[in-house]
């Protein structure tokens, strides 16, 4: 998918891919809350826990006062492997934009917290 991205949703995804590479995990997220400030994350994997870049992005978010979200960036190198989006939806709703790319930031699908979740919006 060749998807040209705005200014502020690359931003995500700069983000996303360098919490990714820091520690070399299989995901890295980035959210933007709707005050604009954003937060970025890779997964968590300890001995005692495991958490995904989205599930930590969102508690970062939430702590910091986020009440809602305009957009998530996924970065996976198997983007049939997406985290659960569940923690976007508990702050932003099932309509939370999620832009899925690949490790160099190509994007290769654009979906909905929602969607990424299994849950579809009611008729």
């Amino acid at each position: 998918m060749d998807e040209a991205l705005d200014a502020e949703d690359a931003k995500l995804v700069t983000l996303a891919r360098g919490a990714r590479e820091r520690i070399r995990a299989e995901h890295g997220a980035a959210i933007r809350d709707e005050t604009g400030r954003t937060y970025a994350a890779a997964d968590a994997v300890l001995p005692s826990m495991a958490l995904s870049a989205i599930q930590v992005a969102a508690a970062q978010a939430w702590i910091s006062g986020a009440r809602g979200l305009e957009a998530a960036v996924v970065i996976t190198a198997n983007p049939d492997s997406v985290p659960d989006a569940a923690a976007l939806i508990d702050i932003g709703g099932i309509d939370v934009p999620v832009i899925v790319c690949t490790p160099d930031g190509a994007v290769v699908q654009v979906a909905t917290a929602g969607k990424l979740s299994g849950i579809e919006p009611a008729p």
